[in-house]
């Protein structure tokens, strides 16, 4: 049977032929139509950017951050930071299927799932924020989301804990994107040590499989020590990724003049484009994975500094993406432990 509307047009609010991610605001009432998924959420994980936003524009203060979301979410009927344009993901429990959804005959009701599409493209209605999690960007709540047909899901590990899925599954297609791109014998670097950055770390040493070297780069030194510690990579280096040129002589020194063949760019800060590309041979790759690149900064950098490199922007889906990350976190025991450490 054909889907009436898989993308979710008919739940754009008035706007005609515009996609949910890019339409002002969103329908997030019921009832459910057939080609769609209803989940009453649990948790939002918001997208580092935008957390890291919210977190600045209301000082660090969780109440006034549970309002900025609420506002947004009541605004918009999604939440999408009207800054940053980015999202996050959930994590909830189904609580109907539409006939026409593919998922129909395979979800039953009580069973918990994670988004893996942008919140900033997923109707949401909120009673409440219950609780702000001010070091792991993530909110609790009560309230309804809904999945169109096209909208990917994963469904909660009964061997994880529900929040440790959750961090990771929010980036998971960082390290998917990494093992589409690394070879053995690279120069890998990875700008943010977060948890993109680390999952990110851990396929590339997986990838390289003992010849190549890993370098990771962010401002904190306990955090470039924990990945250090834990051996997911072979030099780290504290220097501010908005610094382009400081950026370039670290790598440089590391590399000693060879640069790097790729790198990864996990930075929750804007203005972290040049630092990426002047870490890079002629023909090397930059994977963007940050919502806080710009597309433009970093095209016209490239050009503006004559470097012969390809950008790509990970836009968050590669197929098996959620189990090639749960898979790294259940193999290895380090990186388990930082993510139970940070997240749980």
């Amino acid at each position: 049977m054909p889907v009436s509307d898989p993308y979710g047009l008919g739940r754009v609010l008035n706007e005609t032929g515009v996609l949910p991610q890019r339409a002002q605001a969103l329908d997030a009432s019921l009832p459910l139509r057939p080609s769609e998924l209803l989940l009453d959420v649990d948790s939002l994980n918001v997208d580092a950017a935008s957390f890291r936003q919210l977190k600045e524009a209301s000082g660090g203060d969780a109440r006034k951050i549970a309002e900025a979301i609420q506002e947004i979410v009541r605004t918009r009927g999604k939440l999408q930071n009207p800054v940053t344009g980015s999202g996050g993901m959930l994590i909830g429990r189904v609580r109907e299927v539409g006939p026409e959804h593919p998922a129909a005959g395979q979800l039953s009701p009580g069973d918990r799932i994670a988004s893996l599409v942008s919140l900033s493209l997923t109707p949401l209605h909120l009673q409440e924020v219950t609780a702000v999690h001010l070091g792991i960007d993530r909110v609790d709540v009560r309230g309804h989301a809904i999945l169109f047909a096209s909208g990917l899901f994963a469904r909660l590990p009964e061997d994880l804990p529900d929040t440790l899925a959750l961090a990771a599954l929010d980036v998971c297609g960082a390290p998917a994107l990494v093992e589409r791109f690394v070879r053995p014998g690279m120069r890998v670097a990875l700008l943010g040590a977060g948890k993109s950055g680390a999952l990110c770390l851990a396929q590339a040493r997986r990838s390289l499989q003992g010849r190549g070297q890993l370098l990771a780069m962010d401002i904190s030194q306990p955090a470039l020590d924990t990945l250090r510690g834990l051996g997911l990579c072979d030099v780290a280096v504290r220097v501010d990724a908005t610094q382009a040129i400081a950026v370039l002589a670290a790598v440089q020194e590391a590399t000693g003049g060879a640069l790097c063949d790729l790198v990864v760019n996990c930075a929750s800060v804007p203005n972290t484009e040049m630092g990426t590309i002047l870490s890079l041979r002629d023909g090397g790759t930059a994977v963007f994975f940050s919502m806080a690149t710009s597309f433009t900064a970093a095209a016209l950098g490239a050009e503006g500094v004559g470097k012969d490199v390809t950008l790509v922007m990970g836009n968050g889906y590669v197929p098996g993406h959620a189990q090639l990350t749960l898979g790294l976190l259940r193999s290895d025991a380090g990186l388990r432990a930082l993510f139970a450490a940070r997240y749980v």
